[in-house]
């Protein structure tokens, strides 16, 4: 069996049983691609920066799954928590927490805390929950702080808003750690309306894929990783236009759509994935979704 269309790692998954590669593909796999590359020679640059005043940030704006937790995760892996060489406590380099749906101080500090192993207690005053978040963070060495959801911001009142954007600020100051903020493009509307914060975070945009030369080394890196026998013409005009036009142009919903392509192709036995596979795959775009949920409320 033939399998130079695959990477190494992959070609031992692809010799498998039909029954086991279906299993394989539930896990989360990583795509290489520029954007993704970008931003994580970006977020190394920033936790190497040295500890100064002014801290530089980084704000990754994109459309919903396109990608950008997967790149911060990839990152926190890279870096993840190790003993200290007295093996007295936990070092953590990258700490990442999820900005709360319903967004209060004290919530985004218990996050925090959790985040780093310790127990949540539930205290009075918002100064105690700072107190001991500051405390584990420079306990742990946490060298950056990654806020996914960030954009949640917004859900609170304007007073609330301000009061974010000022513990932002605080947290950059008080530990000269940089701050990396995750999110839709109403994320960079939060920040922005603090002059200070929108200076120190610089964005990065992830943009809606468009049917180029990028996207042809995307589609290059899916071929390479996907465990089949057969070598896909995933580069041929006609597939490309259809994987675009299906999945709406957001990574995730390519990853998706050519998962879902493949399990059919191993099904059927066909092992690759052409024209008629993609066409017949058992999948709905984000607007088709939206369509059925819509017709089921109403």
């Amino acid at each position: 069996m033939v399998l130079n269309h695959l990477l190494p790692s992959v070609q031992a998954i692809a010799v498998l049983s039909p029954e086991e590669r279906l299993m394989k593909l539930r896990s989360d796999y990583w795509i290489g691609y520029g954007h993704a590359e970008q931003a994580l020679i970006r977020l190394e640059d920033l936790l190497s920066c040295p500890k100064r005043v002014r801290m530089p940030n980084m704000l990754i704006i994109g459309p919903t799954n396109n990608g950008k937790t997967m790149i911060v995760e990839k990152f926190r892996r890279q870096h993840l928590p190790y003993e200290s060489e007295d093996r007295s406590h936990e070092i953590v380099p990258v700490l990442m927490v999820q900005m709360p749906s319903d967004p209060t101080i004290k919530r985004f500090y218990s996050a925090i805390i959790a985040a780093l192993g310790s127990p949540i207690a539930i205290y009075p005053s918002i100064i105690k929950h700072e107190m001991i978040a500051l405390k584990l963070l420079r306990a742990t060495q946490t060298r950056m702080l990654i806020i996914d959801e960030i954009h949640n911001i917004l859900a609170g009142s304007a007073h609330k808003q301000r009061e974010f954007l000022n513990i932002l600020r605080f947290l950059g100051n008080e530990l000269q750690l940089p701050i990396v903020g995750v999110g839709i493009k109403d994320a960079y509307l939060a920040i922005r309306s603090d002059d200070q914060l929108e200076n120190r975070f610089e964005p990065l945009v992830l943009p809606l894929w468009d049917n180029d030369h990028e996207f042809m080394r995307l589609l290059a890196s899916f071929q390479s990783v996907l465990p089949l026998r057969n070598p896909s013409d995933l580069l041929d005009n006609n597939i490309r236009a259809l994987i675009l036009t299906r999945s709406e142009g957001t990574i995730g919903e390519i990853a998706s759509l050519l998962t879902k392509a493949t399990c059919a192709a191993i099904r059927s036995g066909k092992e690759y994935i052409d024209q008629e596979i993609l066409e017949q795959t058992d999948y709905r775009s984000p607007t088709e979704r939206r369509r059925l949920y819509e017709n089921l409320l109403y």
